[in-house]
């Protein structure tokens, strides 16, 4: 969002305090006051609103400003030569930029600004006493300001502000424009939105241009009466399907490995990578080598210790996925097996379809608890490195997908053989499963800003009886601070398993730390295949829509 020195400076963090009345706004060392001057002091640009119940302080860094920032991080960056080398703000043409023309990508102009507004310190050799609603502060030495202003609760939150120019751009390019349905401007939704959502609507796109062929050959096996060739259909339909699977899979490898490439993501060779060939990963190395030596010198010992490390690696393994396959024989299993039993032996279409809402109500939270436990257990677990942890989180979760998706449809298929149910059954939880996660992603959490805004105004107006005139909000930032974090996964656990935190999502309303692309393809590919039951465009136009709206 920042370019050049003669860039348009635009606010990119929104800092929530209480509002204060004018005996304190004249305050010398009032918290809030202070807190801005500290803000300005390390070069950023500061604005402040006036909201209904809160005030609001709106920061901008200039492109040196950031610079200076990312040099003090060493952060490393690539370089037109093909090296990635440490910034340096001095020589900052000789780094490459993104494709909207900044220097620095989304990811990592948040970094820059979490290090200035946490990096506001007291460098004086003494406390300073604060004040705030007539209570005194103690700011003490070398600690942080907005560190300590969030632990008494004055800072409410720090959240990202949009870019009204870019918000324009993507509603009438992106989520309004119906002509170009499939496709997806990837440049500007990863120089805006980073690595993860680049992906994420990149395979999207892809997977419903492919989704066409099995969609009309499911169409033609359903209408058209084969007859004595029947019997024929379905098995070269399952064929079909599976070759298309495949073929699909490895095309969206090359596709995502060419995007990487376009992106100029690249895991550049490290110590870590280098101990990845032999199977284990540094931080495994490292442990290793501590109980080598503990233990001394002696080979035998050393080699003794090295597999007592590596057995219970797989003893915790082990007892993870017994834990996880034992929850789903004891628990989830009778779950699913009551519910088919029940819908076979009721009669009616309206307790049926009211079985199948509960069922799904129910199910979704079963797929949360569930999702929480195997991205908890996965950290008890010895991983030899990244990859294999996600692959574990993903064979944990998947086996709780399995469960909902096939038990039922095993026990109509092999005990009654009721097609015709098993038919009405797969119906009816597809539009009921839509529906439901249209009302969970997309209805409940407008309903959520609804009631805050309107519990917002209430109180204004209480406060304020005797003024005439209606209150309305006066700035589009304390509506985005209303608004609840975007959550348009049905994988929450799986997706932030995989992901662990390295890649920032703007919707979260917070700051988080540098990103990381996944470095499995299949991974990116099991989760987005688990969240790609709707159409590009429209999940496009929702998550713009939930945004900007």
């Amino acid at each position: 969002m920042n370019g050049d020195e003669g860039e348009k400076i635009v606010f990119e963090i929104g800092v929530v305090v209480p509002k204060m009345n004018q005996k304190e706004e004249n305050e010398i060392f009032g918290c809030v006051e202070v807190l801005v001057n500290e803000f300005m002091k390390v070069g950023l640009k500061v604005e402040r609103v006036q909201g209904i119940s809160d005030e609001f302080i709106k920061l901008a860094a200039p492109v040196e400003t950031l610079g200076r920032a990312a040099a003090e991080l060493q952060m490393k960056k690539p370089t037109s030569i093909g090296m990635d080398l440490q910034f340096e703000w001095e020589n900052a043409d000789a780094f490459l930029r993104q494709p909207d023309g900044s220097l620095f990508s989304w990811c990592e102009r948040f970094q820059c600004y979490h290090h200035l507004i946490y990096g506001t310190i007291n460098k004086s050799k003494a406390d300073i006493t604060l004040t705030f609603d007539g209570k005194e502060i103690q700011w003490k030495e070398k600690e942080s300001l907005l560190h300590r202003l969030e632990s008494e609760g004055i800072v409410k939150q720090v959240f990202p502000l949009h870019d009204e120019m870019k918000r324009n751009k993507f509603l009438k390019s992106w989520a309004l424009n119906f002509k170009d349905y499939t496709n997806q401007p990837i440049d500007e939704i990863y120089s805006y939105f980073g690595v993860k959502i680049a992906v994420y609507f990149t395979f999207l796109g892809m997977y419903t241009r492919w989704i066409t062929f099995p969609a009309v050959l499911g169409l033609i096996v359903q209408l058209t009466d084969f007859g004595s060739l029947q019997f024929l259909v379905q098995p070269i339909f399952f064929a079909s399907i599976v070759l298309w699977a495949v073929l699909f899979f490895q095309f969206w490898k090359r596709k995502n490995a060419a995007l990487l490439a376009r992106l100029q993501i690249n895991n550049s060779v490290s110590t870590s990578q280098e101990y990845r060939v032999l199977g284990m990963e540094w931080s495994s190395l490292q442990s290793s080598m501590g109980l080598a030596k503990n233990v001394g010198a002696d080979k035998t010992k050393v080699k003794a210790a090295l597999q007592r490390y590596e057995w219970l690696g797989y003893l915790m393994r082990f007892r993870n996925d017994a834990i996880i396959i034992l929850s789903i024989i004891c628990l989830q299993l009778p779950f699913e097996l009551f519910y088919a039993h029940l819908y076979e032996v009721i009669k009616s279409d309206i307790v049926r379809l009211g079985l199948t809402a509960v069922y799904i109500f129910v199910i979704q939270y079963f797929t949360k608890i569930g999702g929480k436990i195997s991205a908890r257990l996965i950290k008890y677990e010895i991983n030899e490195n990244t990859e294999y942890r996600a692959d574990s989180l993903v064979y944990k979760v998947f086996g709780l997908y399995f469960m909902q998706t096939y038990i039922g449809v095993f026990y109509h298929a092999l005990l009654h053989r009721n097609i015709k149910t098993l038919r009405k059954l797969l119906i009816q939880r597809m539009i009921i499963s839509q529906v439901f996660e249209n009302l969970m992603e997309n209805s409940l959490p407008f309903l959520k800003y609804s009631y805050k805004k309107y519990r917002a105004v209430r109180n204004k107006e209480k406060c304020g009886k005797g003024s005439t005139g209606k209150v309305q909000f006066a700035s589009r930032v304390e509506k985005e601070y209303l608004k609840p974090s975007y959550s348009a996964s049905i994988c929450e656990e799986l997706e932030d398993g995989l992901f662990d935190g390295n890649i920032p999502n703007v919707a979260a309303n917070n700051i988080s730390g540098p990103s990381k692309p996944c470095e499995n393809e299949t991974i990116i590919f099991c989760l987005c295949s688990i969240k790609a039951f709707s159409g590009s465009k429209m999940s496009s136009f929702f998550f713009v829509k939930h945004f900007w709206a």
